[in-house]
């Protein structure tokens, strides 16, 4: 009967230890649900700084990942893992331009995640990740005055950013954009705002306007193959036009947009196509990703083709 007990002791033993072994690698829901959520990222490459973005949910138990990287869209991630506390996602070469796919490694440390990847030529880079602000629970914005951005004459209030041979230009008293080359960027901030714009998109062309530097509202007449928050008037990557507007390259036509901390109204041509709706994070093309900070009105210039602006007229809210 001793022998028995003693054996029958032993194999529960072994049971525990075994199971004990297989948790670690197994993420409980309370570890899983620390990193859930969105988050804003920032990539440190030796020679500059690239903005980010990464949200982490969970579907019947598996971690999922969408993420905007370097330039483009938001995209589902093809893997996302947690194990032992240290986070993995990768995101795949043919969206980085680059031989191999770029694997994201880290750890959430307090409210910071942080962690390593490489660059195209395999240099180390570091990364860091602070939790998505919400920017909601605001109260209806109390409108101060209305200030014109472009006077109609000049580029006076505005720089290129970018080392580009082709350069904006005033022609007519209307902002041209050059075709491939550098994005012209307002000096002064803002947080919340309404702002109306006119615009005239040539055949085949392709800009867009950035709202506090970090969430592109699309003006094409080029991306009809591509998915719908592609085209004019969507948030890209996130927000669809409802209902979108015929195309008409060649023709005048105006933005009025509202933005209250992420939420956004777009009227096209006097008719609601986004309402009120939630921009989940920054669109590729962003200047940085400290959602939490007032930004510049931005108009692209790194695309094809030319875009013509008059009328940029920003009412800010009173703060």
């Amino acid at each position: 009967m001793l022998v028995i007990a003693n054996l029958l002791m032993s194999a529960k033993t072994h049971s525990q230890a075994g199971k004990s072994e297989k948790n670690p690698s197994s993420p409980s829901a309370q570890s899983v649900q620390a990193f859930l959520g969105r988050w804003d990222l920032t990539l440190e490459a030796p020679d500059r700084e690239y903005p980010s973005w990464l949200e982490l949910d969970q579907e019947s138990g598996q971690l999922k990942a969408q993420m905007v990287s370097r330039w483009g869209s938001a995209r589902p991630l093809p893997k996302v893992e947690l194990s032992n506390g240290r986070l993995t996602f990768v995101s795949p070469k043919e969206e980085e331009d680059r031989a191999e796919d770029m694997v994201f490694e880290g750890t959430l440390v307090g409210k910071t995640l942080s962690g390593t990847t490489t660059g195209p030529d395999g240099t180390a880079w570091q990364w860091i990740g602070r939790r998505a602000p919400a920017l909601k629970g605001k109260s209806v914005p109390k409108w101060g005055k209305p200030i014109q951005l472009f006077n109609g004459k000049d580029m006076s209030g505005w720089r290129m950013d970018g080392a580009d041979t082709s350069v904006w230009k005033v022609e007519d008293g209307n902002l041209l954009s050059p075709g491939n080359g550098p994005e012209l960027i307002n000096d002064s901030k803002f947080e919340d705002f309404k702002l109306h714009v006119e615009f005239n998109c040539a055949a085949n062309s392709n800009s867009g306007i950035y709202l506090r530097g970090r969430y592109e509202v699309q003006i094409e007449t080029d991306s009809i193959e591509e998915p719908p928050s592609h085209h004019m008037g969507g948030v890209y990557g996130f927000l669809a036009a409802s209902p979108e507007l015929s195309r008409k390259p060649g023709e005048w036509q105006s933005f009025d947009i509202t933005l209250v901390g992420r939420w956004i109204t777009v009227v096209q041509n006097g008719q609601t196509i986004i309402d009120n709706k939630e921009i989940p994070g920054i669109t590729g093309g962003a200047l940085d990703s400290y959602e939490e900070l007032p930004g510049p009105i931005y108009l692209q210039g790194s695309e094809k083709g030319h875009v013509a602006y008059r009328s940029i007229v920003i009412t800010p809210a009173e703060k």
